[in-house]
């Protein structure tokens, strides 16, 4: 049935190409997307028959490129999926939405190589259906009624199907070719169907490179990274079957290595794609595993592509679709322990041109989509429990990051197995000095405006309490910071940063005013018009909330990482993961122990750490839908811009830590040998 249909919609779609029954200016349009489709049949023809595992590098790297080439840059300025181009050239009503059309369709190019022709079949009916209202007078409502439509009737089967990739280890179309593939042959990347660029090429490259000792040693600290965070947090491991593998391409000699220490430890792997359709995906973020992102701004530019159709009724019908398969699933997702990610750092750091031709919430849209996220993770943590699950996270470079790629990928190496017990011990001191405070004094220098105080939680017992979490490389990795869920009320002042790379885009000049804990004003200069400026933190760092509360702040110990990234010039493409580590760091959103609070959590000394609630996450006993926010972003001041943290105790004693940038606290100095090394 499901090939039938396939096969009539592609008979239709043949005739698109050579019928005239729609006029200009859409003609050009329906024609190119004929041609797409039909690209796809032959590409689905050669990998049914074999032909395609057998082809030669040349071949693969032909057939990649053609695939992905008109969203390429350069290509892209003259594609109908760019919506400048589209609204150019159809208008902007059809424009917008016969674009979203077009980013939708690309995303056959994954089905083919999954082989899932019914979706194929219902994105070509879809096409198909748009078409033909573009035969008559093109009506815009009645093509956002198609694509409505389109959206909650097939909930059911995309999001479905996205929730059982998440749980269901035998949904294994990445894990059988990571498995089974001879990864000396780098063919094999073709075989997923993600633009591979010159990174995923080389890191694999490189990786099969290294000897295997050094594999092991790479897959060792990620997977115990994540065993302890289990241990470290008291949940039981041994009630878990499945763990979720996150990573970009080329990576697979490791992840190889690492499923065989998850199995070690009764854990199979989910390894599920980075959703490619607007019902299942979520805004630019990829969350899975993912190749080269052919064109950012593509992507940037179709995020909020579900504004077009997006409703109340429609959302109502999301939740119910997940909470039937949750439910269907529910021993599954009941073992489900959370994901290792392995992350890519070193690419250039974009910043995303804004268009006015793309799609935008509208205010109502955005609070229907907060309160979407509120019961959606309520749902989740039904049946994913929160305090049951854990977490790690790792990142390495990619040859984009400069000559010297090899070279900085050994001290990324280097720095993610530093000695996890020098650094606790040193920062207890730290935590020490803090624990005695009523509140914590941030001043920035060398043009950073940051002039911040942070209130601390009050200790009851302070043999047996602490308010900062010694935190080493376990689900973090790596080492090593301390931090602490602040107090909102008497948290006042401003937080600067002159450049950050913050979710794959950068600021510029970030700056955020926080009023008793609660963002009050932000801003930054990457655009003219402050209005894009603040739009910009609205949309990715505030994720569209009117404010956020401080989450956390921590203090980042892992000067040897900070020294690298200066030595190598690659300060703006460190990963979050790694530039937390780099200096005092804020987070707006959740605080650390979301979902978590009321699970004790201790340091290796033996203390409680109390500091896990603030007087937002606290609402979770009244209301849950008031206490979270869905989002953790991590802002770090880099030591050159950091003039002072100093510790204000009750009777106003000052306790200083770090002073222009250096550790100045008895007994962590230490800390300061690689940034003397590095002036040498």
């Amino acid at each position: 049935m499901i090939e039938e249909r396939y096969e009539l919609a592609l008979d239709r779609i043949r005739l698109m190409q050579t019928e005239d029954t729609v006029g200009e200016p859409y003609k050009d349009y329906f024609k190119k997307m004929a041609e797409f489709v039909l690209m796809l049949d032959e590409l689905r023809t050669e990998l049914l028959d074999g032909r395609y595992q057998k082809l030669e590098l040349d071949e693969l790297r032909k057939w990649n490129r053609r695939l992905y080439q008109d969203v390429l840059p350069g290509q892209y300025e003259k594609s109908y999926a760019n919506p400048d181009y589209a609204c150019k050239m159809l208008g902007k009503e059809s424009g917008q939405i016969l674009g979203m059309l077009y980013a939708e369709l690309r995303g056959a190019v994954v089905y083919v190589f999954e082989g899932k022709t019914e979706y194929l079949a219902i994105l070509y009916e879809l096409l198909i259906e748009v078409y033909n209202q573009f035969e008559e007078e093109p009506d815009p409502k009645a093509v956002r009624d198609t694509f409505y439509w389109y959206a909650s009737d097939y909930c059911d089967v995309f999001l479905a199907d996205r929730i059982r990739e998440q749980v269901l280890p035998e949904e294994s179309f990445a894990t059988d070719l990571i498995m089974n593939s001879d990864l000396t042959d780098l063919r094999y990347l073709y075989q997923f169907g993600e633009y591979i660029s010159e990174n995923e090429w080389k890191t694999a490259e490189h990786l099969n490179s290294l000897p295997e000792e050094t594999i092991r040693k790479m897959a060792d600290v990620y997977t115990e990274g994540y065993r302890i965070g289990f241990v470290n947090t008291g949940k039981d491991l041994s009630k878990k079957s499945v763990v979720n593998i996150r990573y970009i391409l080329g990576f697979e000699r490791v992840v190889k290595k690492a499923i065989e220490n998850f199995e070690k430890m009764g854990l199979k792997p989910v390894i599920y794609r980075a959703a490619v359709s607007v019902l299942t995906k979520r805004q630019h973020i990829k969350i899975g595993y993912y190749g080269a992102v052919a064109n950012k701004q593509y992507e940037y530019d179709h995020k909020d592509d579900q504004a077009f159709f997006m409703d109340k009724k429609y959302l109502e019908r999301k939740l119910e679709v997940m909470q039937t398969t949750y439910e269907h699933h529910k021993k599954e997702a009941a073992g489900f322990a959370g994901p290792a990610c392995i992350d890519m750092f070193g690419e250039e750091p974009f910043e995303p041109e804004a268009k006015e031709t793309v799609a935008k919430l509208s205010k109502s849209q955005e609070e229907m989509i907060l309160q979407y996220d509120s019961r959606q993770s309520q749902m989740v943590n039904q049946y994913i429990k929160g305090e049951e699950r854990s977490f790690t996270i790792i990142a390495y470079p990619v040859p984009e990051i400069g000559e010297k790629y090899e070279e900085i990928f050994d001290e990324i190496i280097r720095i993610n197995t530093l000695d996890a017990k020098l650094y606790e011990k040193v920062q207890q001191m730290l935590i020490d000095a803090l624990d005695q405070g009523e509140y914590v004094h941030i001043l920035g220098t060398n043009g950073n405006r940051t002039d911040l105080n942070v209130q601390l939680h009050p200790l009851n017992d302070p043999k047996k309490e602490t308010i900062f979490e010694n935190c080493v490389a376990d689900v973090n990795i790596p080492v090593g910071e301390v931090f602490t869920s602040p107090v909102l009320e008497g948290t006042n002042g401003v937080l600067h940063v002159s450049k950050v790379y913050l979710n794959e885009l950068q600021y510029r000049d970030l700056e955020i005013t926080f009023s008793n804990g609660m963002v009050s004003e932000y801003n930054c200069a990457n655009f003219e018009r402050e209005l894009e400026n603040k739009a910009y933190i609205h949309d990715n760092v505030l994720y569209k909330h009117p404010t956020l509360p401080l989450g956390e702040f921590a203090i980042g110990t892992n000067t040897t990482a900070y020294v690298t990234a200066k030595k190598y010039g690659i300060e703006d493409k460190m990963p979050i993961l790694i530039a937390e580590k780099m200096g005092p760091h804020f987070a707006v959103g959740d605080t650390c122990y979301s979902w978590c609070e009321d699970i004790k959590v201790y340091n290796p000394n033996g203390k409680e750490i109390i500091a896990r609630d603030n007087s937002v996450s606290i609402r979770r006993k009244e209301d849950v839908s008031k206490a979270y926010f869905h989002c953790h972003t991590d802002i770090t001041i880099p030591y050159e811009e950091l003039g002072s943290i100093t510790v204000i105790t009750k009777d106003k004693k000052e306790i200083t830590l770090l002073k222009n940038g250096k550790f100045v606290l008895p007994g962590t100095e230490i800390l300061n040998e690689p940034l003397k090394n590095s002036n040498k």
